[in-house]
């Protein structure tokens, strides 16, 4: 597995590397030959008034979905373990989800409810990604997007290449938005 390790406004010195690569190459045993790459970025807030300080983001590629899992604490050491151990959960969810899938033909999840944001907080764009569309089935999507966390996903169908978005509802279902 090629792992990178690379600071953002940080040094990385050679132990904080060596840590960083042992930790998260924890995962590489529990999924096998399904990791293509990882790239850990490892960073400071520096908003003085966040305790939890030191950030440490980890982006795993596989041959299927994206994993992403991030971590704060008060020094990076702490910081690697937490996003180590939260990785760890993440992929081995996501290899038990294979399994099942493949024993049953159909993904199982309970997801948790959104939580809602207060409706006074004003909104506006703050990061712009350019994501890569591949065509899946609306089932890997919905994998996709239990792994990466978030409350919708993009992606191509698998059977009419239309683009379609998948989303998070609030009872904790998903909506489908197909394209007309």
């Amino acid at each position: 597995m090629q792992m990178i390790v690379k600071g953002r406004h940080t040094e990385v010195t050679p132990a904080i590397k060596e840590y960083a690569e042992e930790k998260i190459g924890r995962i590489a045993k529990i999924l096998d030959s399904m990791i293509m790459s990882a790239e850990i970025e490892l960073f400071t807030e520096r908003n003085p008034s966040i305790e939890n300080s030191q950030v440490a983001e980890v982006t795993v590629y596989t041959k299927g979905p994206v994993i992403r899992a991030r971590e704060a604490a008060t020094d990076m050491y702490a910081a690697i373990d937490l996003v180590s151990d939260k990785l760890e959960r993440q992929v081995r969810k996501f290899k038990t989800k294979i399994i099942d899938r493949h024993k049953t033909g159909s993904p199982t999840s309970s997801l948790p409810l959104a939580e809602e944001l207060p409706a006074d907080v004003e909104r506006a764009i703050v990061k712009t990604k350019v994501v890569e569309v591949k065509p899946m089935s609306a089932e890997e999507a919905i994998l996709q997007l239990e792994l990466l966390g978030h409350d919708f996903f993009v992606f191509s169908s698998a059977e009419t290449q239309d683009i379609n978005v998948l989303y998070r509802r609030n009872d904790g279902d998903y909506g489908l938005i197909e394209p007309r």
